[in-house]
């Protein structure tokens, strides 16, 4: 009988499917995705496409109250692609990425 798998993450993840805004490092434009979960240390979301593991992006997304337990936040992260996974789940490719900095962004 095969063992149950160990859980490996440090901190807890929140499945919030909230909008972020993507910028790979070294590209133009942004990429418009969904979180699959986050965590204080890390994001979890859907691509159209593949990105390299190791790469470097920035992404801004907003924390709803339910996390904050105040008023919703925005933050710009920078990150590392760490995990790529091609399978077909119908909502594009599941990437994962560490969160290596942040700044929360004040009112505009």
């Amino acid at each position: 009988m095969a063992e149950p798998a160990v859980e490996k993450r440090a901190t807890r993840r929140f499945a919030f499917h909230l909008r972020v805004a993507l910028r790979l490092t070294g590209e133009s434009g942004l990429l418009q995705s969904r979180t699959r979960d986050v965590s204080s240390r890390g994001i979890s979301f859907y691509a159209d496409r593949p990105l390299v593991e190791g790469s470097e992006i920035q992404f801004t997304l907003t924390l709803p109250p339910e996390v904050t337990l105040t008023e919703s936040i925005s933050m710009r992260c920078i990150g590392r692609v760490v995990r790529v996974d091609n399978s077909d789940t119908g909502k594009g490719v599941s990437i994962a990425a560490i969160i290596d900095r942040y700044e929360f962004l004040g009112d505009s």
